[in-house]
């Protein structure tokens, strides 16, 4: 019987001749020969790279910009079992593919985070995007797609579209619930649109998670004023306009919002109107 492998080289074959049964109860070698070719092995597993969370910051703090480490592989090589179909067509075995995307993946991620170093925040985002796009399919890449996602999240708050930066890090979030640093950057973002209260939000949760968080728990002390504040200059202008809506509707009738006074009731802190001329 004849096995026919592929190899690396497009023009190798290796063939393998299985050999007969003896009467001997000894098993004999199995040869193999190789045609048109070197001495490849064949197909060889892509080795892991781990993802590690190392991040850089201009400004000196960290920053969510995460460097690949090649994990060394101390195995023999594998040889990757394909099947060659009657046209020449040969499926290879899934676990091979999805290395190979998570191995380019990671090195987009790289690529996006020299660029982001670099100030090139737009071409970071393509980088970031990339890296996506190979790993969108497989759940063991929930790491990976979090960490781009809030890197491209830092890039949009570079760029001033904090709305983006917004969706990036909840994205972020979703894969990784105690990503710190997404909450970080989003509550960033809400402060620079004056989302006051989102930004106490998610500074609260940080303090969940880590309760000894000093930024957080200044961040919400800053914050939770102007929070009161926007709230007060928000039910002003609601007032205003129910003012105005009303008076446009008595107005007709010869009377306006001032021939009515809000009485509270003591009781049940509910509000009633009187009429008054």
């Amino acid at each position: 019987m004849v096995l026919i492998e592929s190899s690396e080289s497009e023009d190798e074959i290796l063939i393998k001749n299985e050999p007969k049964p003896s009467s001997s109860s000894s098993p004999q070698p199995t040869e193999t020969k190789q045609v048109d070719g070197d001495d490849s092995d064949g197909f060889e597993t892509a080795s892991e790279r781990e993802v590690s969370d190392e991040e850089e910051e201009e400004d000196g703090t960290k920053n969510d910009v995460v460097t690949s480490q090649e994990e060394p592989q101390h195995s023999e090589k594998k040889e990757e079992h394909v099947e060659l179909m009657s046209e020449g067509e040969v499926i290879v075995n899934d676990g091979s593919i999805q290395e190979k995307a998570m191995a380019e993946a990671n090195e987009a991620k790289v690529e996006g985070n020299k660029l982001f170093v670099n100030g090139l925040y737009e071409e970071a985002l393509s980088k970031y995007a990339c890296a996506l796009e190979l790993v969108q399919e497989f759940p063991e890449a929930k790491e990976l797609r979090s960490i781009c996602h809030l890197n491209r999240g830092v890039c949009f708050l570079k760029l001033g579209k904090c709305e983006e930066t917004i969706k990036e890090c909840t994205k972020a979030l979703e894969l990784n619930p105690t990503y710190t640093k997404a909450l970080v950057r989003r509550a960033e973002a809400h402060e620079k649109l004056e989302h006051f209260e989102d930004a106490v939000t998610d500074l609260k949760k940080i303090l969940e998670l880590d309760p000894s968080n000093d930024q957080a728990k200044k961040g919400i002390r800053r914050l939770e004023p102007l929070a009161a504040e926007k709230r007060e200059k928000m039910k002003e202008e609601a007032i205003t306009k129910l003012k105005e809506m009303g008076n446009s509707i008595l107005g007709r009738f010869g009377m306006s919002v001032d021939n009515f006074k809000a009485v509270k009731d003591p009781n049940t802190g509910s509000y009633s109107l009187s009429f008054q001329n």
